[in-house]
């Protein structure tokens, strides 16, 4: 039977991250993220898990990278100023495809900006923070249940698809306590890395051969093999050959993009006959669910498109809505990200309005609401 437990946001990832099977994490304290790591701090070692403190952030994301391939399921969490710090690791572990999962719980910034309030300015970061072209999957829970079964999905799709995996929320649903559900073990799928089969000294640890996710040995199981942050062959090994290089970096990409449709996921919320629909995530989804309730009330059709999976972007599901909503409302606590990925996909065909609130303070349903009223 499932359990019933009264939990933080940051309580319930680091939950879902121990039903997911995680054995491994290393971080830093940070705000408001700081409760991801006591919590795990906790209940990782009691679990026959390693928890480490790092000295920094650079090196805690160094440590995931080293506890992955040692065989771990692993993850760190931090927040705006440490995760830009994570980034080169970042890229490391996207060119040598450890599977790992990296939470941000989001703040105000730029530099030490706002630590104990929400933002939503770094899912570009989420993105394209590191250098170079590089896959990117990141999830956006807007409630505390939602938190613990995407971070468990986190963990599986980064162990399938042998990648980085981010999951970012705001400081509000990250402090936010809600009754969730607790699953028995075994009632969420849980997706461990795929085995190769041959004997180590056939191994092949970028075998492209044998499609786009090659099987993955655990160091300290037999298998020797070489992992650089150069471009290399299936061997492991840097290679400077030119369509090596290409192909590979294509086949990165491919993992993710040609897998949208086990990736993505999204909320509709009264969509079906909507004149004016919102595009919002994290506490603003929230927000925005709740000023389509005010507006159905005064007889305004109105919907949400809520994203559980922001990168990946629902690229069709825009533009979809696009060709039959006469607005879209993109309210975020930055001062404009998301809402030019919203016009892009949307190419004209309806207008797009941004609300843009970066105080501290999360946008209310009476802000949405009142620029659904005009967009009429």
């Amino acid at each position: 039977m499932s359990r019933a437990r009264l939990l933080q946001g940051n309580e319930a990832c680091a939950e879902g991250a121990l039903y997911a099977g995680c054995g491994f994490f290393a971080g830093y304290p940070i705000t408001p993220s700081t409760e991801v790591a006591e919590h795990m701090a906790k209940k990782l070692p009691k679990r026959g898990g390693v928890f480490l403190q790092m000295e920094d952030e650079i090196a805690a994301m160094a440590a995931v990278i080293g506890g992955s391939l040692a065989g771990c399921k692993a993850f760190t969490a931090t927040s705006g100023p440490g995760f830009s710090l994570k980034q080169e690791n970042l890229g490391f572990a996207m060119l040598t495809e450890v599977p790992c999962v990296v939470v941000n719980v989001m703040r105000g910034g730029p530099s030490t900006g706002v630590p104990t309030g929400p933002g939503q300015s770094d899912i570009m970061q989420c993105r394209w923070g590191t250098h170079g072209d590089h896959p990117s999957i990141c999830l956006t829970p807007a409630y505390v249940q939602e938190i613990f079964s995407e971070t468990v999905r986190a963990f599986n799709l980064s162990e399938k698809y042998r990648t980085p995996v981010i999951v970012a929320f705001d400081e509000v649903v990250g402090h936010m306590r809600e009754k969730i559900e607790i699953p028995e073990a075994g009632a969420l799928s849980v997706v461990d890395r795929t085995k190769p089969i041959c004997p180590p000294e056939e191994y092949l640890p970028y075998d492209d051969s044998q499609g786009d996710v090659p099987p993955m040995a655990n160091f300290f199981e037999g298998y020797r093999y070489h992992v650089t942050g150069l471009n290399h062959g299936p061997d492991g090994f840097p290679v400077n050959a030119s369509p090596r290089i290409h192909t590979d970096q294509l086949r990165l990409l491919r993992k993710v993009e040609a897998n949208r449709d086990d990736i993505a996921r999204n909320v509709e919320y009264r969509l079906d006959d909507a004149d004016v629909a919102v595009f919002a995530y994290g506490i603003c989804g929230r927000s925005a669910k709740a000023a389509v309730d005010l507006a159905r009330a005064k007889g305004i059709r109105a919907g949400l498109l809520r994203p559980l999976t922001i990168w990946p972007f629902p690229e069709a599901q825009v533009a979809a809505l696009s060709a039959r909503a006469r607005a879209i409302i993109v309210p975020e606590l930055s001062l404009g990200q998301i809402l030019f990925e919203v016009e892009r996909c949307s190419k004209g065909r309806c207008r797009v309005e941004g609300i843009h609130r970066v105080d501290g303070d999360p946008i209310h349903p009476a802000q949405i609401l009142a620029r659904i009223q005009e967009a009429l």
